[in-house]
């Protein structure tokens, strides 16, 4: 050992002072290296793992953010589809406004009777917006009903789909008179009393013909999808489908007459 210690010492003198040993250090370099290949192995190999499965973590939070993400914009997008639809139908609505004489007063549907037998719905307007019993209620489409219950701050509507409910129509193409009375089921409306010989047909458009003091004349009602002559009876049998949204209308018009208007000042 003292021996091998002085060969230590005495190479290290060498090598300090010359530079005689440098081709034997690059010999035992190369003739080391497989050594220090095995040695540092396993640490390349847990390098390794320790990537993979960081990269896998990392690929994951990744995606779950994106799933975030795209959950976020599809809500966005919906609320946008939303919006724009509701904007479309208040454009209609605020169309249809424009297009009538009398003064009217935009209200949305907050309620829906759950009973089958009755076809009625509650909006947000009452006495505080001068609302009234039998006020006549459009949507942008045509007419829906009347008020028939006025709260505080909520009003109830009766739709004229209702079997309760009857509206003196006139047929435009004919000029006919007639009544249209709710069936009960709500894209659908019958005419009543309809002589054998009436001037109607399919497709003719009915509008409010304003007798009975309830409904102004001219609103849209409905069309005539259905009209049935049967030759020993003396009436003939007509339904209509009616021309307001009444199973997907949101806001409504409360329509005022000057009349009305002058009652409730």
């Amino acid at each position: 050992m003292l021996g091998l210690s002085f060969l230590s010492l005495a190479l290290m003198v060498v090598d300090q002072r010359s530079d005689y040993l440098d081709y034997a250090r690059v010999g035992l370099n190369v003739l080391v290296k497989p050594v220090w290949d095995v040695a540092n192995y396993p640490n390349k190999v847990f390098g390794v793992v320790q990537d993979l499965f960081a990269s896998r973590d990392e690929l994951l939070d990744h995606i779950e953010d994106q799933d975030q993400e795209l959950l976020l914009l599809r809500v966005k997008t919906q609320e946008m589809a939303a919006l724009r639809a509701e904007n479309n139908r208040l454009r209609n609505l605020l169309g249809s406004a424009a297009k009538l004489q009398d003064n009217v007063l935009v209200g949305e549907l907050i309620g829906v009777d759950p009973d089958p037998n009755r076809l009625e719905v509650v909006i947000d307007k009452g006495l505080n917006d001068n609302v009234f019993v039998g006020q006549p209620v459009l949507d942008a489409m045509g007419l829906m009903g009347q008020v028939i219950e006025v709260g505080v701050f909520t009003s109830r509507v009766l739709l004229i789909s209702d079997q309760s409910h009857s509206v003196p129509v006139q047929v435009v193409r004919s000029n006919l008179r007639l009544i249209a009375r709710g069936t009960g089921i709500s894209g659908q409306l019958e005419l009543v009393h309809l002589q054998d010989t009436a001037d109607i047909r399919e497709g003719d458009q009915l509008v409010s013909s304003g007798l009975g003091d309830r409904f102004p004349v001219g609103y849209p009602v409905g069309t005539v999808n259905k009209v049935d002559h049967d030759p020993g009876k003396p009436f003939a049998t007509a339904t209509a489908t009616p021309s307001a949204l009444l199973n997907r209308t949101r806001h409504v018009l409360l329509v005022f007459t000057e009349e009305n208007l002058n009652k409730t000042r």
